[in-house]
């Protein structure tokens, strides 16, 4: 029994970032549909909409993000450990939580640039959309948080791993 409850909640985290790889698809398909019509369009002799070739652009971005989060979790990013996994057992956990922490140290970073960028942008609206450019930035701060969470806990299982409690 209180091996199901374990498993409740990585199965809550794995649901919730399996959503995040569906909305990326729907985002892909969003940037897709908005490229074809402008493509049947101009193909057609009309005038594209205003603003529909800006659509993939800021999509693109909240895409990347996401996707990246997405597959933070599952543990696809690509990744070479061909020498890493030739290492002993100590020396692969530490090289795993000194590369887990500077990553995170990364996103923490870009966080911390976006308390200046993210309002800045909000001050500028883009040409077509008139849509203010603080929605697209936004995307880094939400999708490094995002980013952020599956790294804390591969550190912390990292951690735990190189030192396992007493029994």
């Amino acid at each position: 029994m209180a091996s199901d409850r374990e498993g409740a909640p990585r199965d809550v985290w794995r649901r919730a970032y399996d959503g995040l790889g569906y909305l990326g698809g729907l985002i892909l398909a969003v940037m897709a549909g908005s490229v074809f019509v402008q493509v049947v369009f101009r193909f057609l002799g009309l005038s594209g909409i205003d603003g529909l070739e800006e659509v993939p652009r800021y999509l693109f971005v909240w895409l990347i993000m996401i996707g990246a989060a997405s597959a933070m979790q599952r543990g696809e990013h690509t990744v070479l450990d061909y020498f890493v996994e030739n290492m002993p057992r100590p020396v692969r956990v530490l090289v795993l939580i000194a590369t887990t922490a500077a990553g995170i140290a990364l996103f923490v970073w870009l966080i911390k640039l976006s308390f200046i960028l993210v309002p800045n942008a909000q001050l500028q609206t883009s040409a077509g959309l008139d849509l203010p450019l603080g929605y697209v930035f936004a995307a880094i701060p939400v999708g490094s948080v995002l980013i952020i969470l599956p790294m804390f806990r591969k550190l912390l299982s990292a951690v735990t791993d190189l030192w396992p409690k007493r029994s």
